[in-house]
């Protein structure tokens, strides 16, 4: 895969506004990744880089300029195109302000793989630390998409709602935000085994500072499973308006 064009920042003040996007792959992004799994480099203009508003956190855990794919040294094993996190940045960027995201999405992984003491957990929390350790941060939002690998199997999809809940519990309590806007979504995609059970559970979540937007009608690459680049840019804007409508102005303070 060719590997974007980032520029790495040094000796700035990290971004101010923090924004963690993980789960699997829809959220790490495939749009645009075709059957030889190669990526075709289109950046829709809603996802277009911003040198002087959006940062990403790289795996070497140093700020720079983001741009597409977001997860490409994150979800290392496959493939990365376009996700959600772009066209989210871009649309909220003028009412937030200067935006670092942290990708820690990984294609293929159940909820269970990311339970406390795992290693996707503890990654993640370690991103997060990371990307607030000079202080004067604020974390914005989690922003989640995962359950498709959870699909398959009656007892996965029967313990979903309680794992997820967990999750959501312990990402807080390990960040010291007991109240950290989480912004989830109902799946579009998965087994039909259960993913009536799944998308049922991930909308039944109901704690406060929660939210789940539904990503069901998307349009979906020949896979059946992936999301295309069009829907990922859709799927960002849902974000951003879940998130400017519910948290912008009157989320609690998560400065640390």
């Amino acid at each position: 895969m060719e590997l974007p064009n980032s520029t790495q920042i040094h000796e700035v003040k990290p971004p101010k506004n923090i924004f963690i996007l993980s789960g699997q792959s829809n959220m790490a992004g495939r749009g645009g990744v075709n059957k030889e799994k190669k990526w075709d480099g289109i950046v829709p203009p809603e996802c277009s880089p911003d040198s002087s508003k959006i940062f990403r956190l790289s795996a070497q855990l140093c700020w720079e300029v983001a741009c597409e794919p977001l997860h490409h040294d994150i979800d290392t094993k496959k493939t990365c195109g376009v996700g959600p996190g772009m066209s989210f940045s871009n649309a909220v960027k003028d009412s937030v302000g200067v935006i670092g995201v942290v990708p820690c999405a990984v294609g293929g992984t159940a909820i269970k793989e990311w339970a406390r003491g795992e290693h996707l957990y503890e990654n993640m929390v370690k991103r997060v630390k990371a990307a607030i350790h000079d202080g004067g941060c604020e974390i914005k939002a989690l922003l989640w998409y995962q359950g498709e690998s959870d699909t398959s199997s009656k007892h996965d999809a029967e313990s979903y709602r309680a794992n997820m809940e967990t999750l959501i519990h312990n990402i807080r309590s390990d960040l010291d935000l007991p109240t950290m806007p989480i912004i989830q979504v109902a799946i579009a995609s998965g087994d039909k085994k259960y993913i009536v059970e799944v998308r049922k559970a991930q909308k039944e979540i109901d704690l406060p500072n929660v939210v789940c937007i539904d990503a069901w009608g998307l349009e979906l690459k020949e896979d059946n499973l992936h999301l295309t680049t069009e829907a990922q840019v859709q799927l960002g804007h849902m974000f951003a308006e879940a998130y400017l409508t519910r948290f912008a102005s009157n989320a609690p303070s998560t400065a640390l």
